[in-house]
Parts: structure tokens; C-alpha cells; sequence
């Protein structure tokens, strides 16, 4: 049994393991004036932050419409014999419910897995690799199912930004509205938990920003992967890498750029951490008793979600 692992633009993987690991990627749509490109296709990064910073052009997000997941569906079902899909966060995009209704669109029944990862970036990014490293090695589709499922409670993101303008231009700094109030010049710090943004403090340079992010890797143990995102700064991805190479082996490290449709929501000078733990760490804690109270819940496979006509 064959299975092919597909995701959307959000999840930010490099160009080089999408190839090596033959993921599909289904791209999110941007708008800035009357124009409409496709994630990474009709328009570059590059672009995108030019536009954003010298035009001051405002953008907009949209999730790919179902049809754009059934004829990629349909396609792959031709190749291998079943598929999973792998979403960003249901709680802010309508990416996973297009791919719920781009699956009956293509009848592919069992055949197509859809999961919301309750995560974004490289924390979507990180999950599709594993699902991807587990369908080369041969599991089958429950397996990678249910690794995925745990997963989701043991992959962390933050993101330090120098302004929360453009999440709030774009209506996705959730329940860090309170970061508003916070004294002038100051870099606000967000956090996933449970699939929605959440408050995680404000620093008062980027270089502590920085050494927050370090830190906040240093509460966890075992962790397998780590990945670093970042829209305009590739100097401070790289200063950050080489310090964590100090506390996990390099080669489990990836440093990417934000693409286009979580760019001109995150914007310039976004600087993005995201780690995925061993799964066994999860099992331990509740084989001890110690449960899932800090961790992101565990969701249903189809869990349902307000379907938004927004990214």
C-alpha cells in the first residue's frame, strides 16, 4: 500500500523536502488591489514583502476553494492507494474545511485521511515531514493517523513580530488583543495553544526576543525537530540556528521563509520557532498521571469547524 501525503502552502516547508520527500502542496491564494496569485506560484516571497513595505499595498488571504483539493485528490488517487492531508489550523483558516469538502468532491472515501493540525508554519510543517518519513517507510494510513494525532499535543510554535499591525489588519491576532495596550517599541511575542494565538509576552529588542525563543525551547526534553521561520531577516534565522545547534543536532534544524499567505498577515521582520517533541514524552505524562492539561488537545480525525470564507 502506497500512501501520498499532501498539505497547503501555510506549513512553509523548504522547496528542497517537498522535493525529497514528494509532498504535494496545494497553494493558498493572496490578493493585494483587484489581483489574485496563488501562494508561491504567481507570486514570490520577495514580492510579496516588497509590496507590503515600499507600495504599502494592504493584502488579503483566501483558502484554495475545495475543488482546487479534489482535483488534487483525484490525481494522486491514481497513483497510490490512499492519501492523508494535512491542514493548517481549523480555528483560523478555512483551509481544512475545503479540504473536508474537496475529499467528497473527489469520492475518495477511506481512501483520504483530512487532518487539522491545529497548528501553522513549520508546526504544520514539521507534522507533514513525519507523516511523509512514515508513508516512505511503509506504515500504514491508521498508524500515521494516530502518530499524527499525538503529535499535535507534542509540537510547540512561537512567533516574535515587530509590529501585531498586520494580524490585526488581517484579523488573526485572536486572543492577543491585549498586546495593543503594551508600552510603544516594544516586539510582541505570540504562541499557539489549541489552534488559536494566544499572548506569549513582549520583549523589549529583538535580540531578547531571541534569547526568549531559546529559552522557551530549553522547558522541553527529547525534542526531535526544530524548524526556524523567518520573512525578512535570514541573519537572525541563521544566529539562531547556530545557537540551538547547541542543545539539538543541527541536522534535525530547518530554517525556511514565510510564504506568502501567512507573510502578510505576519509580516516583515517575523521570526518564527516551531519544534516537534518525541511522542513517547505525551504517553509518560499520562502514564504518571500528569494528563493533557498543558498541552493542546487531542481533535477528532473530521473534527467539524465554522467554515471561513477567509484564509
Amino acid at each position: 500500500m502506497t500512501i501520498k501525503i499532501v498539505t497547503d502552502s501555510t506549513a512553509d516547508l523548504p522547496p528542497e523536502l517537498i522535493k525529497e520527500f514528494d509532498i504535494t502542496v496545494v497553494p493558498a491564494y493572496v490578493g493585494f488591489g483587484n489581483k489574485t496569485y496563488k501562494d508561491g506560484i504567481d507570486i514570490s516571497q520577495e514580492e510579496v514583502y516588497q509590496k507590503m513595505v515600499t507600495e504599502n499595498l494592504p493584502a488579503t488571504t483566501s483558502q484554495p476553494p475545495p475543488a482546487d483539493f479534489a482535483n488534487v485528490y483525484k490525481k494522486l488517487l491514481k497513483e497510490t492507494d490512499e492519501i492523508v492531508s494535512i491542514q493548517a489550523t481549523s480555528k483560523l483558516s478555512g483551509l481544512y474545511n475545503s479540504a473536508l469538502q474537496g475529499k467528497d468532491m473527489a469520492s475518495g472515501g477511506n481512501r483520504i485521511a483530512v487532518v487539522d493540525s491545529l497548528s501553522v508554519s513549520m508546526g504544520l510543517g514539521l507534522m507533514t515531514l513525519l507523516a511523509a518519513r512514515m508513508a516512505r517507510a511503509g506504515d500504514n494510513l491508521s498508524n500515521i493517523i494516530e502518530e499524527l494525532r499525538q503529535t499535535i499535543a507534542t509540537t510547540h510554535l512561537w512567533g516574535l513580530f515587530d509590529t501585531l499591525k498586520y494580524l490585526l489588519r488581517g484579523g488573526r491576532i485572536g486572543k492577543a488583543k491585549g498586546l495593543l495596550g503594551s508600552v510603544l517599541n516594544v516586539k510582541p511575542m505570540l504562541t499557539l495553544h489549541d489552534g488559536v494565538l494566544h499572548p506569549a509576552g513582549v520583549v523589549r529588542t529583538r535580540a531578547k526576543g531571541i534569547e526568549r525563543l531559546i529559552s522557551n525551547m530549553k522547558n522541553f526534553i527529547n525534542v526531535q525537530e526544530v524548524a526556524i521561520v523567518h520573512s525578512t531577516t535570514p541573519d537572525d534565522a541563521q544566529t539562531l540556528k547556530e545557537r540551538i545547534s547547541a542543545l539539538i543536532d543541527k541536522n534535525s534544524i530547518y530554517v525556511s521563509r514565510l510564504g506568502p499567505a501567512l507573510g502578510v498577515h505576519g509580516g516583515p521582520g517575523t521570526l518564527v520557532l516551531a519544534l516537534r517533541e518525541k511522542v513517547d514524552n505525551l504517553k509518560q505524562d499520562v502514564k504518571k498521571g500528569k494528563g493533557l492539561k498543558n498541552r493542546v488537545s487531542l481533535p477528532s480525525l473530521h473534527r467539524p469547524s465554522l467554515y471561513s470564507s477567509h484564509l
